[in-house]
């Protein structure tokens, strides 16, 4: 990341609160999500000719009077691409929200363009959602409940005692098969906000003070995973989502622990198959969570994908499981410097196709320069906010 971008992101992380909620659930097939109060959710299935494709959008990261090409780029996106599922994963809203109205107002801006199409969409949670939450009241389990409220969104309750808000397990209904087994997973997951003020009296001077995924979530997945191909015969293939970056991402940008030269990512670009930019060093948490190595045991999660660093971009095969980037979507966070700063708006595209060995058949960026959106490094905001509509009957 670039100084001014370093002073950026440092004054935010100082601006919010630390720590992170705990609490979650897995949903299934015909169940993909939270039960209650709240309108019947649809089904994920593969279309007729076996296809399925998936739109990821990160760091929508706005308030209230969200940017206008923020809107349009997601807008243009779903109407070129026509996902049938789409996540906004981490940073779905920043903390400059002063009433919960407000923040409902943010969010409700960003997950329209889906309920107005009347697309399956959740949201992971990132580290800045919650940094209103001491003016506004909307702590990451009501934005929750808020966002269960429409139609469309698939996200899951929280589980008691189980950490980060929001932990969903997703399935897709097979097209050859249907009402009988899953072909593909999803799975999304919270990796938290900020480190807490200190363990066992130490402190994280020194050290990334973002949060990690905690070890009871790894047990979670692996738990899930494991109960799921007992039920159906047979590891499930998936996708995973979270905010924040491993530390595998890192090492496989430079194929080295310690090492970070050009030579060492030239011998990365040839051995993990790396592919985009990386404007900013990764910003994991202080520990290794232990993620990757529960991926490596099952062996159904065949990639794992973040936002967090807004102009990261790549992607690459780590070992067998592609880890990698979509970059910021939102034209009110911070971007690249100077004229350049929206050159990066974007999302990421992923293919999954039960014709396809492996399912997982492939993954593709598209950026707001793709639909000619003004690019213009200045703020545009949406005035006023745009009325709150979760009935999801616009067009599809």
């Amino acid at each position: 990341m670039s100084q001014s971008g370093m002073s950026r992101r440092a004054a935010l992380a100082a601006a919010g609160t630390l720590g992170a909620l705990g609490l979650t659930v897995a949903s299934g097939v015909g169940a993909n999500a939270a039960p209650g109060a709240k309108a019947p959710k649809p089904t994920l299935e593969f279309r007729e000719d076996g296809t399925f494709k998936v739109v990821q959008f990160n760091d929508t990261q706005d308030d209230e009077q969200t940017d206008r090409r923020t809107i349009e780029l997601m807008e243009k996106t779903l109407d070129a691409e026509k996902p049938d599922f789409v996540v906004i994963n981490g940073d779905v809203i920043n903390g400059g929200c002063d009433s919960e109205l407000e923040v409902q107002q943010a969010l409700n801006h960003v997950v329209g363009p889906m309920e107005s199409r009347q697309i399956p969409w959740a949201v992971t949670f990132g580290n800045h959602d919650e940094d209103s939450a001491a003016r506004s009241g909307m702590t990451e389990a009501k934005m929750l409940a808020f966002l269960q409220g429409y139609a469309h969104n698939v996200n899951a309750d929280n589980i008691e005692g189980l950490t980060g808000t929001s932990n969903t397990q997703l399935l897709i209904q097979s097209s050859r098969a249907k009402g009988k087994s899953p072909a593909f997973g999803l799975w999304l997951i919270d990796s938290g906000r900020y480190a807490p003020g200190n363990i066992e009296g130490q402190d994280f001077s020194g050290y990334p003070t973002w949060d990690w995924i905690r070890m009871d979530q790894v047990s979670w997945y692996r738990e899930q995973s494991i109960a799921t191909e007992k039920k159906y015969g047979a590891k499930i293939p998936s996708l995973m989502w979270g905010h924040i970056a491993l530390h595998e991402h890192r090492a496989m940008w430079f194929d080295s622990i310690d090492s970070r030269t050009a030579a060492d990512h030239t011998r990365a670009v040839a051995k993990h198959g790396i592919v985009g930019e990386r404007n900013e060093a990764e910003c994991p948490g202080p520990f290794n969570s232990g993620l990757f190595n529960a991926f490596l045991e099952r062996g159904d999660v065949k990639g794992y994908f973040v936002g967090h660093d807004h102009v990261n971009t790549y992607v690459g095969n780590y070992f067998g499981v592609q880890l990698g980037y979509a970059p910021g979507t939102g034209f009110g966070a911070y971007g690249l410097n100077g004229a350049e700063r929206n050159r990066l708006r974007g999302a990421r595209v992923f293919e999954l196709d039960e014709n396809h060995p492996g399912i997982y058949k492939d993954t593709r960026l598209v950026f707001a320069k793709d639909f000619g959106i003004d690019l213009a490094a200045n703020r545009q905001t949406t005035v006023p906010p745009l009325p709150i509509d979760k009935g999801g009957k616009g067009k599809k």
